[in-house]
């Protein structure tokens, strides 16, 4: 019986391992710009909406392989800045991600609770060409990080949407940045 488990077991990772690379998005080939700034990629219309450019802290990432939006964006960042890139600060919060949501918990509030939603947020990152790809794949929990690029509206051909908050006030549905990673850099 015991044998019988085990090579289950091996024949269930060999699998895995033989199919995971079909699992994991292809990197899309380069965007084809519009002449009205828009950009074409893979089935996507990108439509700029802001500038956006900031410094701080990884609170948290997750990637995705499996979800519509892995298409364009493999990885959410959950970023802090001002208070919350303070270690003294995110590391009285229980940070987590999952289904491209951040969530926080605090046991009690050292800083108002404002300050909290204000200053960080989940980010979508859609690499704008293999180096920013590259970095991203390297970006790990607590370190600072500098990006520069566009917020963003999505439009597949397929009818998926989504769209980028432009605010620091929203919470809750809606709230996350989608963005064109124009520039990351992984801070000393």
């Amino acid at each position: 019986m015991l044998n019988r488990r085990l090579v289950f077991i091996a024949a269930a990772l060999v699998s895995l391992w033989l199919i995971w690379p079909a699992l994991r998005p292809t990197p899309p080939a380069p965007p084809l710009s519009l002449p009205d700034g828009q950009l074409q990629l893979s089935g996507h219309r990108i439509i700029p909406l802001q500038p956006f450019s900031l410094e701080a802290r990884v609170l948290g990432r997750e990637d995705y392989y499996l979800d519509r939006p892995a298409q364009l964006s493999p990885t959410d960042l959950a970023l802090g800045w001002g208070p919350m890139a303070e270690p003294a600060n995110y590391q009285r919060v229980a940070i987590s991600q999952r289904n491209r949501w951040y969530y926080w918990r605090v046991d009690e509030f050292f800083i108002p609770r404002r300050d909290i939603e204000r200053h960080s947020a989940n980010m979508h990152m859609i690499p704008a060409n293999p180096v920013v790809a590259k970095t991203l794949a390297r970006v790990k929990r607590e370190q600072r990080i500098s990006l520069r690029g566009q917020l963003v509206r999505v439009e597949g051909d397929d009818g998926f949407r989504w769209v980028s908050s432009l605010s620091r006030d929203d919470t809750g549905d809606g709230a996350c940045e989608v963005i064109w990673l124009e520039h990351l850099e992984i801070l000393p």
